[in-house]
């Protein structure tokens, strides 16, 4: 099977990190205008050794699956305003 690539649409990601706390931002601009923003974020057990990877590792997952549910909200308002019919896709 071959694909085509018909549109890219880049994700941004940026981390800032504030002594236990690292907070990953990601940015999605889509092909049509429409623009997501994301947050996720970590907070290390201060008994815990500090591993500044492991904390983007974990602060970047949660600001993809908020981007993901983002992203399925405005997927099915869209098939709702074609089909007129009411639509719930699974997060």
């Amino acid at each position: 099977m071959t694909t085509e690539k018909i549109v890219e649409s880049p994700i941004d990601m940026e981390f800032r990190e504030a002594g236990a706390l690292t907070q990953a931002a990601v940015r999605l601009h889509m092909h049509d205008g429409t623009d997501f923003t994301a947050v996720g974020r970590s907070n290390r057990n201060p008994a815990d050794p500090s591993q500044p990877r492991v904390g983007e590792e974990v602060a970047a997952a949660r600001a993809l699956r908020d981007l993901s549910e983002q992203l399925l909200d405005k997927a099915g308002v869209d098939i709702e305003e074609t089909t007129h019919t009411p639509t719930r896709l699974s997060h």
